[in-house]
């Protein structure tokens, strides 16, 4: 759809929350009639009714009315499944429901980078923006990050390097989105709940971002990880390939401990793994595919690797906290599923008392058993899930469970509580780390509340 193609049209947005929101406001501002209905009651939504309000955009919260379907198109919200009720009532009338990362691509002049992955997104299109700042280059960084990609899309030119996380549930509902290069880090056991336990359909959700690519663009994607063999080695688009198990003809592989990229026949060392400022083999994987896009983007080797020495990670992924009493403690809060928690176990070679729990996915823990015999000292299961943990971990290592209810403030009251056991088990000289597998809705709204309340908590130890 073109930006005259809005013009007059009536056009339903699901969910009121941060891209809902910026894609009413963009969608309003080309000339479409817009409203916007949200299922959560008007003061749970903040901020968000301000702003449709200052925008006179027309909203309903607390439930969805018939007004939804009258409609030529609806934008869904990546907070709103595909098979909520109201998704399932707007396709059995027979309405387009699109994602708001496809309407705002309608808009957009310039190419888009777009990162995908069970693991690392946030680290990797982090990596790339700095990348790209460093060296100077025009860009903007959008998508699943936090700032919607409707909200920046109006200030973009041709010039602009788009980078956009983009989460299977945004992928969901595109139909014409393109990336010019889609990178897909991973593809590992998460969501299922939203995707009928089956990994075979969460996978195909991946895999989405290469659907409409052609010769013209390019996929940069791990030939280590099983599911992105089976769902993208077909792929149309030029195929960049990332391994740390072996050399590749194009792409960026390590060699006796040097990272390297080959494009076009040509092999660059870029750095010395062992100097890369992110810990982890993970980490080694998306600085491969962040320096393969940088290249790809017309940025100097020797500007890849100053950034690759300097970035030393995001917040709540493997962030550094604190050392009290000899235990250093670290802040995985944006671990939510069980392969961030192996990545996360294999960066650390002292012993570790892991902080595990929250609202389960459907978790196999059963894939860490090993990992926690070998790098755990105890495992403090909080949350929703606690008594889960226990059941899979108790006659592995030492678990204590933290499932406090009921207090007057739960999240900080609980996570307090957590912090207290986990320093009490632990050693000088080992980790605490709290990298819980699991999302956070038991006790906060979000991984990022739950990051910082917990840094909070042990900078006053």
């Amino acid at each position: 759809m073109r930006e005259q193609d809005l013009h007059g049209k009536k056009i339903s947005v699901l969910g009121a929350e941060r891209s809902g929101v910026a894609a009413a406001v963009m969608l309003q501002r080309h000339g479409a009639v817009v409203f916007v209905s949200d299922a959560a009651p008007a003061d749970a939504l903040g901020e968000s009714i301000a702003v449709l309000a200052g925008s006179r955009v027309a909203y309903e919260a607390g439930g969805h009315s018939e007004r939804v379907f009258d409609a030529d198109l609806i934008v869904a919200s990546p907070g709103v499944p595909s098979h909520a009720p109201v998704m399932k009532e707007a396709r059995r009338r027979g309405l387009r429901v699109v994602a708001e990362i496809e309407a705002a691509s309608w808009l957009c002049p310039a190419p888009i980078i777009a990162v995908t992955g069970s693991n690392g997104k946030t680290t990797t299109v982090t990596l790339l923006e700095r990348m790209l700042a460093d060296a100077g280059k025009d860009h903007v960084l959008a998508g699943n990050i936090g700032t919607a990609f409707s909200a920046v899309v109006d200030d973009v030119t041709p010039d602009t390097a788009v980078v956009l996380e983009v989460s299977s549930f945004q992928l969901d509902t595109i139909e014409a989105f393109r990336p010019s290069i889609a990178i897909v880090l991973n593809i590992t056991q998460n969501h299922l709940n939203r995707y009928e336990s089956s990994m075979e359909k969460y996978a195909d959700a991946k895999a989405r971002i290469i659907m409409n690519q052609t010769e013209n663009d390019t996929v940069i994607w791990n030939v280590d990880d099983e599911w992105s063999v089976q769902k993208l080695a077909a792929a149309s688009a030029r195929q960049l390939h990332v391994s740390l198990r072996g050399r590749v003809n194009e792409g960026a592989y390590v060699d006796e401990g040097i990272l390297i990229t080959r494009l076009n026949g040509t092999s660059i060392p870029i750095i010395s793994v062992d100097e890369i400022g992110i810990r982890g083999d993970h980490n080694v994987y998306n600085a491969m595919a962040a320096a393969l896009a940088a290249r790809l983007l017309g940025i100097e080797p020797a500007s890849i690797r100053g950034t690759l020495r300097s970035f030393k990670g995001v917040e709540h992924r493997q962030e550094y906290v604190r050392e009290v009493n000899g235990i250093t403690y670290i802040n995985n809060s944006k671990a939510t599923t069980v392969e961030a928690v192996a990545a996360a176990l294999k960066s650390y070679t002292e012993p570790i008392v892991l902080m595990l729990g929250g609202m389960d996915k459907g978790n196999d823990y059963t894939t860490i058993v090993d990992l926690v015999k070998q790098h755990v000292r105890a495992i403090v299961a909080t949350g929703a899930s606690a008594e889960t943990i226990e059941k899979n971990f108790s006659g592995t290592v030492p678990v204590r469970r933290v499932d406090t209810t009921g207090a007057a403030v739960p999240n900080r009251v609980s996570m307090e509580h957590a912090v207290a056991v986990a320093a009490s088990l632990a050693q000088p000289g080992d980790i605490v780390l709290l990298a819980p597998a699991c999302t956070s809705f038991d006790w906060f709204k979000d991984y990022e509340e739950r990051g910082r309340v917990f840094k909070s908590i042990v900078n006053a130890l």
